[in-house]
């Protein structure tokens, strides 16, 4: 298409023999380019891949069936995020141990964000009806009364601010648990909860599950309080498959949720996080 200005008016003149021959080509780079979207999604039986998108491919199904075959040895309590391409991006920031402070701290409260959302799903609800700005009828629904927050000090206190932008007005309770750095027995040294704990749905917030003896003491201590395991929702970003079935045949009852299942856990998440590494 060439475009002329004559008297101030604008007139534009087409070549059908070029245009054709543009849209050709678009054509082309278009579908090229649908064929190479198509391919991060695609199974291997049904399309061509290249070498790196097939070992990309391989390593995800590897680990899909490293999470089911996981999943299928704890049971239904271990729960994961479904993984996408901006969870795992903020997985990989967190781990890269070239990341800045700055960095670390933002993509770790996204992830966060993103557990205490989920996390939230998992508590009970109640049906309700509202009636709109426009008086129409709403079926809608609405979380039960007497949840709260636990938080396991110290690296439990960064997932604090997520769910208190998801719930402004929630409780949280603390415990802090150190453990023994030869015998790696945890033991309590400070626990506040809200009075009636007993009766509420807790979300207990801890990040990084390595070994879960800090958590089976968390949960220990809550249950000495008179709170049933099977009340208790674990938040966590990272896990060892050792730490989730250590917790799991503790307490068979609970339910741990997280972002990934891997040998390998950030240990250096709280350091990080709070500056002290």
């Amino acid at each position: 298409m060439e475009t002329y200005f004559e008297s101030g008016i604008v007139t534009e003149i087409k070549m059908p023999c070029q245009n054709q021959q543009l849209n050709n080509n678009d054509r082309q780079e278009h579908a090229a380019m649908s064929s190479t979207k198509q391919v991060r999604f695609a199974s291997c039986g049904n399309s061509v891949l290249t070498e790196s998108n097939r070992d990309a491919e391989v390593a995800e199904t590897c680990e899909n069936v490293f999470n089911s075959e996981l999943q299928r040895q704890i049971g239904s309590q271990l729960k994961l995020l479904p993984l996408n391409d901006q969870i795992r991006e903020l997985q990989t920031i967190i781990r890269d141990k070239s990341t800045s402070r700055g960095d670390f701290v933002f993509c770790a409260d996204r992830l966060i964000r993103l557990v205490v959302e989920e996390g939230l799903n998992q508590l009970p609800y109640s049906e309700c009806t509202v009636t709109t700005p426009t008086g129409h009828k709403y079926d809608g629904v609405k979380f039960e009364k007497g949840n709260c927050g636990v938080s396991i000090m110290r690296s439990g206190e960064a997932m604090e601010q997520g769910l208190r932008d998801c719930c402004r007005s929630i409780r949280i309770g603390k415990i802090l648990i150190q453990s023994d750095e030869d015998t790696q027995k945890a033991k309590v040294y400070y626990a506040k909860f809200p009075p009636d704990i007993s009766r509420r749905k807790v979300l207990l917030m801890y990040p990084i599950l390595s070994t879960g003896n800090t958590v089976i003491e968390a949960v220990r201590v809550l249950t000495e309080h008179g709170l049933q395991p099977k009340h208790i929702i674990l938040l966590s970003l990272f896990s060892t498959p050792h730490g989730a079935k250590s917790i799991i045949q503790e307490f068979p009852e609970i339910t741990i949720l997280t972002t990934e299942v891997h040998p390998v856990a950030p240990t250096h998440f709280g350091q990080r996080y709070f500056g002290t590494d």
